[in-house]
């Protein structure tokens, strides 16, 4: 739908009003005021709590926590366990990789790696006839590529000649015509039966259909299928989309559909600070098992254990290279052999031998201080956490031998002691005697204790939940129940609750959201009804913020400076009218709904419904001028200039109010 000029202008308008309200709070005072007798009243304090503690309210949600209490809300948002997320689960069922350990997606759906390996025979196929299928599906997709490339590199006459620059893209374009024309050819089939007819498909062609059909005809293929044979039929094209997908609706329909919203907020915290990026290798088939089992049991925990249990996870010795580091002085650098069971290692009467270490010639060292360096900068003591490069070095020898049991089958720590590096290290003062694994865990423990730690942790937290420039009186207390408490992750939030600061009326909607903030809110708000969460991804990877899309390790920003600009207002304005108009595939709304019921006539009356419905009545004068001064213009309310009685465009002017600025800030 191409809006009316008249639209565009307005939206203009409110992306300009949007751009000068970010200014003013980023460039707001440093010392927050606190709350005084001009300060919340209960909705907006509802309000407040639900839009910073959870992925903004849905429909019903500030009336039902008002009718709780707000404090009691917050006490059973901050022990999740005891919410009945039964809702959720049923529609994360469906999506089998959810449940999968990281060794099972690799075996049913493996990656390059793998495929590789089978083609060049260098591992077998296995025996199971659906996997076998997908195997060789890929082997025949791999074997194509390599003859393309082949072809490519091969100095002959047809290769000198000119080609299009677009050749690969017309390939694909026949490709998927071919294959839509198949699946239409199929689709009288029962379902079982469809996918049946695939796999009675040669290997090369099997692949090509999976891989080349659109989505559109896809989707209607797949109709009737149960969730493991969509799966399978995808992974036929490509196993490893199969995964990501999954992994990232699962992620999208947790933060818009849960009702443990704070333990939610806290996991997208915990993994932003904890950054693995989905791009890098392997990661991609680890990342399901990293923020299922390693970033969200510990969300509200000790973050000792959290950072114990992100050391150790595969995703992050993967992505930041720690399962390669080798000490330069370890029996695996020196090349000295496996050593025999020390059978007498305690044996007073049959002491072990003290032969000298044989003088091999050394390998390269293969120290690697880059999950050592982001340990202590970005995990832990912070920027200017008072460290050396030294630490950086001794906590990298101290973690060497920290590795992956063949990380491209899905495979588990271990400790590798041929690859440790021996003798004592000294990290922050600390002797740290020869131990082994011991050693790692005696650092780790350090660095969760240090004040440093605890301050740069309350302060990301503070920005997180707060203020772009959280009150250093708050995060000094907030870092002292982290020490005194160590480091109950709870604990502190319960801090930070309890402060004035964080019910400061100059705060309430102050913080401007992320893209990832604004989508969900904005589907949470309009109460839609999301069968297909793929199109809300593509608008967030649109917005710069696509989930697990951060490739650097410092993760996504939470400040507004990054996410403010024209371009993005104006993303944002259309994502939200589109949305709000029904125009978003795969998110039904229900305008009606918002009206409750009755239909639309007078503009006004259905801008006041919707004020009430999507921002629960509080919207500021500014905001409400702004909309109301043009909604008498008929290219506005959609009324044709001949037809008076035509309704308004319900949809238009909703998402005009997700798009302002009072929904854009939390």
């Amino acid at each position: 739908m191409r809006l009316p000029r008249a639209t565009v202008s307005l939206i203009a308008s409110l992306c300009l009003l949007s751009v000068v309200s970010s200014v003013q709070i980023v460039h707001a005072r440093k010392k927050i005021k606190t709350a005084t007798a001009r300060g919340m009243d209960e909705q907006k304090r509802a309000l407040h709590a639900l839009n910073r503690l959870s992925f903004g309210p849905r429909p019903g949600d500030v009336q039902r926590v008002m009718a709780m209490g707000v404090e009691n809300w917050i006490a059973e948002q901050l022990h999740p366990e005891k919410i009945d997320d039964s809702a959720l689960q049923a529609r994360l069922e469906p999506m089998r990789t959810l449940r999968m350990s990281s060794q099972e997606l690799m075996k049913d759906f493996p990656s390059p790696q793998m495929i590789r390996a089978v083609a060049e025979h260098r591992q077998s196929e296995p025996s199971d006839s659906m996997r076998r299928a997908i195997y060789q599906a890929q082997v025949a997709g791999y074997d194509q590529r390599q003859d393309l490339k082949q072809e490519s590199s091969e100095p002959s006459a047809a290769n000198a000649s000119a080609k299009p620059a677009n050749d690969k893209a017309a390939r694909r374009q026949e490709n998927r015509l071919y294959a839509d024309v198949e699946a239409a050819q199929l689709e009288d089939l029962a379902p079982h039966e469809r996918l049946q007819a695939v796999l009675k498909m040669a290997p090369e062609e099997a692949f090509e259909f999976s891989s080349s059909v659109s989505p559109k005809v896809r989707a209607e293929f797949e109709d009737g299928m149960t969730p493991e044979e969509r799966e399978n039929f995808e992974a036929i094209g490509n196993p490893r989309r199969v995964v990501a997908e999954e992994m990232l609706e699962g992620r999208l329909l947790r933060d818009i559909y849960s009702q443990r919203q704070l333990l939610e907020v806290m996991t997208d915290f915990w993994f932003n600070h904890f950054n693995v990026f989905i791009g890098k290798g392997a990661d991609r088939n680890l990342l399901t098992s990293y923020e299922r089992d390693v970033i969200q049991p510990h969300a509200l925990g000790k973050f000792e254990d959290l950072l114990v249990a992100t050391a150790r996870s595969p995703a992050m010795l993967f992505y930041l290279d720690n399962w390669l580091s080798v000490g330069p002085d370890s029996d695996f650098a020196l090349g000295v052999p496996n050593r025999p069971p020390k059978l007498f290692a305690r044996s007073r009467r049959f002491p072990p031998p003290t032969h000298p270490r044989p003088q091999a010639k050394k390998r390269p060292n293969g120290l690697n201080e880059n999950y050592g360096r982001e340990l202590m900068e970005l995990h832990t003591l912070g920027v200017n956490g008072g460290y050396t490069q030294r630490d950086v070095t001794e906590v990298a020898r101290v973690l060497t031998g920290w590795t992956i049991r063949d990380p491209r089958k899905g495979g588990d720590f271990f400790f590798d002691e041929r690859k440790h590096e021996p003798g004592d290290k000294y990290v922050l003062g600390h002797r740290i005697k020869a131990g082994g694994e011991s050693e790692g865990l005696q650092v780790l423990h350090i660095l969760a204790h240090q004040p440093s730690t605890a301050h740069f942790i309350c302060t990301k937290l503070a920005v997180r939940f707060v203020s772009d420039n959280p009150p250093p009186a708050l995060v000094d207390r907030m870092a002292q129940t982290f020490l005194k408490k160590n480091g109950d992750i709870r604990e502190v939030l319960r801090t930070m609750l309890a402060s004035p600061e964080f019910w400061a009326a100059d705060d309430y909607r102050a913080k401007v959201k992320t893209p990832l903030e604004f989508v969900v809110s904005a589907v949470r708000a309009s109460g839609a009804e999301v069968s297909d969460a793929l199109p809300l991804l593509r608008r967030l990877q649109a917005m710069g913020m696509p989930l697990y899309g951060a490739q650097p390790p410092t993760g996504y920003s939470m400040t507004a400076d990054t996410w403010m600009n024209s371009s993005a207002l104006l993303d944002r304005m259309n994502f939200a009218i589109a949305l709000a108009s029904g125009r978003l595939r795969g998110a039904e709304v229900d305008s009606m709904g918002w009206l409750g019921g009755a239909p639309p006539a007078d503009p006004q009356h259905v801008l006041a419904a919707l004020e009430n419905d999507l921002l629960d009545g509080d919207v500021s004068k500014q905001t409400h001028d702004t909309i109301a001064a043009r909604l008498q213009d008929p290219k506005i309310s959609q009324r044709k200039l001949d037809d008076p009685a035509r309704a308004p465009d319900v949809g238009v002017i909703a998402g005009l109010l997700l798009g302002s600025p009072d929904f854009q800030r939390r």
